[in-house]
């Protein structure tokens, strides 16, 4: 081998440097640079097929290294049910969200993919997560703001419920190495024929606006000094947050889901705009467009709603998302005209979608529309923009991938002790006694013999309802880790009493075994969307039969477990007491907290009980209003 002259070793040299110095100047790899220098710095570099990469959200069944790798996948979600095996533990779900990340990380330029979740009342995918009251309970507890005295005579601020419920969700879906989740629904739900009125927290605007502050528990608290519309994560221990579904969803015509609703800008703007004014405020990451259409128009192209009010004016800042083929469905039928769905969706300002499974067309169809000038590539930008903005915001860059930190965070007794609090707190006593003077509640936890009957007593999977392990959610008590109602009960009385326990008791059962009182628990079974959509809210059978056969006989109190007001007045008049219990979760033992006294009741109505679905749409402050029980309405007991 021959010597390397002079004048060589210096253009080596000087190439070796110019390499180092670039390197060192990859802004976007710098924290200690602003997010706009970020943002800018790494926008610039991307190609276009990089950017639309960015832009698409992929199942995870199919999300593999070198799909991410190949076209530069910027984000991955579980769809309902989707687990990396059946009862994965914190380990595996790490295993596998972190292999996906590998992939995303090595690609040119090493941005990671964000991963999204259902987690709508805890983590509630994943076997042995707390799982929390769904929506329409945690909207009785009504806690916005409280205020303790320390020993020094100073207030302070203890955090809200809903806010440490939060809290406890983020640090379980971390525990798991995923770092968003599709929550808060703050949909509105002005009708409970409506399927998904359990994920609403009120009929009340006012309510359902101040249970956005969940978003602080699931983000952190913003700083005083934070601009309005910018997204805000505060670390590895959080999640980014999606405010759902934008907008209207909860005032479809009959409640039927994905319908329209019809209401004038005003109503709109009063009833179900103001809780996303302040998921805004409170820097809510991300903002999930809704199946819906308003006045006959698609959300999923409402370029008025989404750019114009939200964008614009609003000044949200984070990314827009569509809902699961929420592209497709702009046409009926859905994928019907795809070119014209991706022009409109994109157009109207949605920045990820939500494929989930055909990306390669997706991709093909908008790289194709950009090229033509019938999308800007301006329009691109804004979208890959907002969604850097939210990987910055939240530390992606610097902690892309998980480790086992927080594993034991997974239902940890602590969230479990949350949770039993919020079945507290969200149970309303709607009947206590045939008369006033002879009130049923609390319950003797000493008593020679007491039947607990019920398909909902023993019944874990009912308990927990719809989006709980599965999208549809599942009965039976395999599902994952928790306390049935009936263990609760048995775990309460006193070692003396006899529980006798029977799903469908006949008459004379009942009557030949001196019961000192029953326990009654029927409702609906678990469902989720469309497939909750009902005309009638009738109790299914054999749930009538048990309430008729138990409480003709003995003294009784009805739990219902249930995701809405149901029809309960041809029975009412049967009946001893009676509970709204709705979808309380895992933890069982909050309902007989208060049944057997060592709690009191103090839940109120956040939604209007009709007497017949005829009444049907009735909401507080309409004319004629002439419910069962009104809003705000709740018995109280005292602990004994």
């Amino acid at each position: 081998m021959g010597a390397i002259s002079a004048p060589l070793v210096v253009v080596l040299l000087f190439c070796c440097l110019v390499s180092v110095s670039q390197a060192e100047y990859l802004k976007y790899k710098d924290p200690a640079q602003s997010l706009n220098v970020r943002i800018k710095d790494l926008l610039q570099r991307m190609t276009l097929e990089e950017k639309i990469g960015q832009m698409v959200q992929i199942e995870r069944s199919i999300a593999t290294p070198e799909v991410m790798k190949k076209y530069f996948i910027g984000s991955v979600l579980s769809g309902g049910g989707s687990v990396p095996k059946i009862k994965a533990s914190a380990e595996t779900w790490i295993e596998m969200v972190n292999g996906i990340q590998n992939g995303s990380l090595s690609t040119r330029l090493g941005i990671p993919m964000i991963y999204g979740i259902d987690a709508v009342h805890g983590h509630n995918n994943v076997y042995k997560a707390t799982i929390f009251p769904h929506n329409v309970g945690l909207g009785v507890t009504r806690q916005v703001c409280i205020y303790l005295m320390n020993n020094n005579g100073h207030f302070f601020l203890d955090p809200v419920l809903i806010k440490k419920i939060g809290d406890a969700t983020a640090l379980e879906v971390r525990a798991t190495g995923i770092q968003y989740v599709f929550a808060p629904c703050i949909a509105v739900c002005r009708d409970p024929r409506w399927g998904r009125c359990y994920e609403s927290y009120s009929e009340d605007p006012k309510i359902v606006e101040a249970m956005t502050e969940i978003i602080p528990g699931l983000q952190g608290d913003i700083s005083g000094n934070s601009r309005k519309g910018v997204p805000y994560v505060a670390g590895k221990n959080k999640v980014a947050a999606c405010a759902k579904h934008y907008v209207g969803d909860g005032g479809t015509s009959r409640g039927i889901n994905e319908n329209n609703t019809l209401i004038d800008y005003r109503g709109l703007l009063n009833i179900h705009m103001p809780a996303y004014h302040d998921s805004i405020v409170k820097g809510v990451s991300t903002v999930m467009v809704s199946y819906s259409s308003w006045n006959g128009k698609k959300m999923h192209a409402n370029h008025f709603l989404v750019t114009d009010y939200l964008k614009n004016k609003l000044k949200f800042r984070g990314f827009v998302i569509s809902d699961w083929l929420g592209i497709d469905r702009i046409t009926s039928p859905p994928h019907s005209n795809y070119s014209y769905s991706i022009q409109a969706g994109v157009g109207a300002g949605i920045d990820m979608i939500m494929v989930p499974f055909n990306f390669t067309e997706f991709i093909d169809v908008l790289h194709y529309q950009v090229k033509n000038d019938i999308i800007p590539e301006s329009r691109i930008d804004d979208a890959v923009e907002r969604i850097l903005r939210v990987k910055f915001v939240m530390g992606l860059f610097e902690n892309p991938l998980a480790d086992l930190s927080l594993v034991n965070q997974l239902g940890s007794e602590e969230h479990r002790q949350l949770a039993r609090e919020a079945v507290r707190k969200s149970l309303v006593l709607l009947k206590n006694g045939k008369s006033a003077e002879k009130p049923l509640l609390p319950l003797p936890k000493k008593a020679a013999n007491i039947l607990v009957a019920g398909s909902h007593a023993d019944n874990l999977g009912y308990q927990c309802g719809g989006w709980t392990i599965t999208w549809q959610g599942v009965g039976g008590n395999n599902l994952t880790v928790g306390t049935t109602i009936l263990d609760a009960v048995k775990q309460t009385i006193d070692p003396a009493t006899n529980v006798f326990y029977r799903e469908s008791p006949d008459p004379t059962f009942v009557k030949s075994n001196n019961f000192s009182y029953a326990i009654v628990i029927v409702g609906e079974p678990p469902y989720a969307e469309t497939f909750g959509d009902s005309l009638n809210l009738s109790i299914p059978e054999p749930g009538p039969s048990t309430i008729t056969n138990v409480c003709e006989s003995i003294q009784c109190v009805v739990v219902l477990i249930t995701g809405r007001p149901v029809v309960i007045q041809p029975y009412l008049s049967k009946i001893d007491a009676l509970v709204a219990a709705w979808l309380p979760g895992t933890e069982g033992q909050g309902v007989a907290d208060l049944l057997f006294g060592d709690y009191g009741f103090t839940g109120k109505l956040a939604r209007t009980w009709f007497k017949t679905v005829n009444q049907l749409p009735m909401n507080v402050g309409d004319k004629n209003y002439d419910p069962l029980f009104p809003f705000g309405f709740g018995l109280t007991t005292n602990p004994t």
